[in-house]
């Protein structure tokens, strides 16, 4: 049995489903899935937490699921966070350098990025995560660590992401109620793109597309940090929703429509056969046409779909993603939805399937659905299970400013936990 020290749980807290996931590490950092667990969420709404005890009941169940499967004790649990309520905005800071010999230190920088986080903030929203674009030294910029270099003047660009207070600390409150710590929180997105994108991509830009229950989750990549990041409130539940309303069936046959029978794109029904559904209470059955089944759910993903084309405009780096657009969680399932996201957003387009996994039950987590699970565990696997750490660019990894964005977001945490 792998050491618990060595043991790093991702818990993905979604409107229709929360996924547990118990993996190890070994001596070559190479990842491990001990154990899966996977429970139905009615707690939730578009990400948020509307109902603490089905939450704290899903939370329980799944992770049981999981600890059952792994043979580990889970203690502490790195948790995702979703929903319309996340904005995300850059920010700039300057310092100058005061040493004698004027060279920087990790109090230099820390100083330089706590200066980027003096931004008006309503009362209800809290930073969660500050992400460095780069930094600059007597106006040499592409810098990802000053530590250590000569300058009397400093900037930073930084990509904050904030949240809302008490969305946070409902997480937390559930988890903790559950019977676990939260040994960290991240954006799912952010996530997310730890499993299903490769340095290539983010180096290259491109744009992640999580379609989960509740939220669609935005995440642009380009020069191998993060440059833009959005929480739509349109996923997979809508699309449902959709189905349920205009074919008049009940709610679990809409959802077994989407997932058996749906097409995202009509043009590329290849037979457009007959789908029977039982009736309600005794009534004859229902006979529904793939084709017309596929109007309804082709209508809710171009929806979708553009409003991830205006992010793409907003964030202004539109000409610059040449790995075009990955697209993952549950709603990706949906057939033909590359096709259609080639055609709406002009760019290539895949499905991703968590990268990186090992050993272990790689096979079981080798599924869209699970891309945030997996990608919580990697984040651990950067950060330590135990500490809480803000996203870096892939270049200043281990460095000086990894140490700092530690502190700095220990005491974001400590905040949550005073309220």
């Amino acid at each position: 049995m792998a050491e618990q020290e060595n043991i790093m749980v991702g818990l993905d807290i979604g409107t229709t489903k929360i996924c547990a996931i118990v993996a190890s590490i070994d001596e070559q950092e190479r990842i491990h899935i001990l154990g899966v667990g996977k429970s139905p969420s009615d707690g939730l709404n578009r990400g948020v937490v509307v109902n603490i005890d089905k939450t704290v009941n899903a939370i329980k169940d799944a992770i049981a699921q999981a600890e059952l499967a792994s043979g580990i004790q889970v203690n502490s649990v790195n948790v995702g966070i979703a929903g319309d309520h996340i904005r995300s905005m850059r920010s700039k800071g300057v310092i100058t350098i005061n040493n004698r010999d004027n060279e920087i230190t990790a109090k230099d920088v820390e100083r330089l990025l706590e200066d980027c986080q003096r931004i008006m903030l309503p009362t209800d929203q809290q930073i969660l995560h500050v992400i460095p674009q780069e930094f600059v030294v007597d106006g040499q910029d592409g810098i990802s660590d000053p530590v250590g270099m000569s300058g009397m003047r400093m900037e930073a660009e930084v990509h904050i992401i904030t949240g809302l207070v008490s969305a946070a600390k409902n997480i937390y409150r559930c988890v903790e109620r559950a019977g676990y710590q939260v040994a960290d929180i991240i954006l799912e997105p952010l996530a997310s793109s730890y499993s299903v994108l490769d340095e290539e991509e983010k180096e290259a830009g491109v744009v992640l597309v999580d379609i989960g229950g509740g939220t669609t989750d935005v995440a642009i990549f380009q020069d191998n940090t993060i440059r833009h990041t959005a929480v739509i409130a349109i996923a997979g539940q809508k699309v449902t929703d959709d189905i349920r309303l205009g074919l008049s069936v009940l709610d679990d046959q809409a959802e077994t429509l989407k997932r058996k029978h749906g097409e995202s794109y009509v043009d590329m029904i290849e037979e457009d056969e007959v789908i029977t559904v039982p009736g309600i209470a005794g009534r004859p059955p229902k006979e529904i046409t793939k084709s017309i089944l596929a109007k309804i759910v082709q209508a809710r993903m171009e929806e979708v779909l553009e409003i991830v084309g205006i992010e793409i405009k907003r964030s202004s780096y539109g000409d610059s993603l040449s790995a075009g657009v990955v697209i993952t969680g549950g709603g990706s399932l949906i057939k033909n939805v590359c096709p259609l996201a080639n055609e709406i957003l002009g760019l290539d387009a895949k499905i991703g399937i968590p990268l990186g996994i090992t050993g272990g039950l790689k096979e079981e987590v080798n599924s869209p659905i699970y891309a945030t699970g997996v990608g919580l565990v990697m984040h651990a696997l950067r950060t330590g299970t135990t500490n809480t750490q803000t996203m870096l660019p892939a270049s200043s990894k281990g460095t000086n400013v990894e140490q700092v964005m530690q502190k700095i977001t220990e005491r974001m945490k400590s905040w949550f936990k005073e309220l």
